[in-house]
């Protein structure tokens, strides 16, 4: 059976193009309906269009408040397609560089791709009558998403094919831009979430029916909107991806020490700086050490809880030989973490200082500096909700950063430019009020609360970023 398809156009003072797209498509015969969403166009395109409606029973009109973006009427006409149960959605522009008769062609690749794209680059001479600036442009903008965001397809047309039978929903809200930068964020984020996408030659010559809205102000914001989503991907790349498990969230739980608020700074300068920081240490260093000490004390298939575990971006090679939970009390945190690790056993909402497991659960728990944010009142019920939870041999695996820690002096140094310097009143975590000074106060704190020294780590092997501790369960 035929899938049911909607052929999406926006407009924007494309009257006379209007009028004869709709003729041209309708020579189709395609078993397809024709959307039209217009921005109020003060040349009349929407009400040009309302007129010759009567002719051309499937076609569909949406009239917007006014000029709203590009992207933004790309979003709107994609969630209606989905709101009226479409399975196949082509998107095209209204000034004939996209070509009618191409349509079946894509249409027909849809069948086995996610998403098609009509490419510029796959045969020779496909830009007639384009001047040396704007050919100069466009390949400039094609290297960039090549090398930046890694997308393999031309990624800043407009005419596309989407199985929104096979794509979920969401993936689309994942989207932010409503300009122009819509087209290679859309591709981006589809390739992240490996939908498959295959790509059609087409000719695309330069508008012949009236002036091209592609000005250079635009193509300025897209090529630093396209830098900042590059820088994005590599601070927090788990904001770009679907998460396809559903989580639950205990809606009592209070959150005093605001992660929430920590987690949501994926954008804006400061937040993208201080989160490229974040990840080189943690993928860099942490990442490494963690994978050898868990590997060293835990055997293949321990059962892991990792309290604390914001983002997870340290987890993705453990989860491949071992049982972990992930807990967190920052629900922005879990939803990052559970799209890191879609092979976490479990995510769990919840506070380290009362754990929602029964006793002895796991063989061994860990977290990755987050005791420094509690006082020792607070470390110390945290470390007795850790030995309750533990197996009577099970062993604690603990990041606690050094005072004198090298990643401690970063982030200070970070934040002192951010006060004096710059001036800015932004604090980029909450306080480290409990920073480890000496393996004796590590020792003393364990020993409180059952716990048995096994090994204190601390040197310049890891370039001092953080004291790494084990400590075994012992008989309180």
């Amino acid at each position: 059976m035929p899938a049911k398809t909607l052929i999406f156009i926006p407009t924007y003072n494309e009257r006379e193009n209007a009028i004869r797209m709709c003729e041209e498509i309708h020579k189709l015969d395609l078993d397809a309906d024709l959307l039209f969403v217009d921005d109020q166009s003060p040349d009349g395109t929407g009400e040009a269009l309302e007129a010759i409606k009567p002719q051309f029973p499937r076609l569909i009109i949406h009239h917007r408040e006014g000029k709203l973006g590009i992207g933004s009427a790309h979003r709107d006409g994609i969630t209606w397609a989905y709101s009226q149960g479409y399975e196949c959605l082509i998107t095209m522009d209204c000034d004939f560089t996209h070509c009618p008769t191409d349509i079946p062609v894509l249409l027909e690749a849809s069948q086995e791709a996610d998403v098609v794209v009509g490419s510029r680059w796959i045969c020779k001479n496909s830009l007639p009558g384009w001047n040396i600036f704007r050919r100069c442009l466009t390949r400039l903008g094609h290297i960039l998403t090549r090398q930046l965001l890694r997308i393999p397809q031309d990624a800043s047309g407009a005419f596309r094919g989407y199985r929104l039978d096979r794509l979920p929903q969401p993936l689309f809200s994942l989207v932010q831009s409503k300009g122009y930068s819509f087209f290679f964020e859309s591709l981006f984020i589809l390739n992240k979430n490996g939908c498959t996408i295959c790509e059609i030659p087409i000719i695309l010559p330069a508008r012949t029916y009236g002036e091209s809205k592609m000005i250079t102000s635009a193509a300025y914001r897209g090529a630093r909107y396209l830098f900042q989503l590059a820088l994005a991907n590599l601070a927090q790349p788990e904001q770009f991806l679907l998460d396809r498990r559903t989580l639950s969230f205990d809606e009592t739980l209070d959150d005093p020490q605001s992660w929430n608020d920590y987690w949501k700074k994926n954008t804006g300068k400061n937040g993208i700086i201080y989160n490229l920081i974040a990840a080189f240490y943690r993928q860099t260093f942490i990442r490494r050490n963690l994978d050898r000490v868990i590997h060293r004390e835990f055997s293949s298939s321990a059962k892991l809880l990792h309290a604390g575990c914001g983002s997870g971006q340290v987890d993705t090679h453990l989860q491949e030989t071992m049982s972990l939970t992930a807990l967190d009390i920052s629900t922005e945190a879990l939803r990052l973490y559970s799209r890191n690790n879609p092979q976490a056993m479990t995510v769990q909402h919840g506070n380290i200082l009362s754990l929602p497991f029964p006793e002895e659960t796991f063989d061994g728990y860990y977290n990755l500096g987050v005791v420094e944010h509690f006082t020792e009142e607070e470390i110390n019920l945290i470390f007795k909700e850790a030995h309750r939870v533990l197996k009577s041999d099970g062993k604690m695996v603990l990041f606690w950063p050094h005072r004198r820690a090298t990643s401690v002096f970063v982030l200070n140094t970070w934040h002192w430019v951010l006060h004096r310097l710059l001036k800015m009143n932004t604090l980029l975590h909450p306080p480290e009020i409990s920073l480890l000074r000496s393996q004796k106060e590590a020792q003393g704190l364990l020993e409180k609360s059952g716990f048995d020294l096994v090994s204190y780590e601390f040197n310049a092997r890891d370039l001092f970023i953080q004291a790494v501790i084990v400590a075994k369960k012992n008989k309180i």
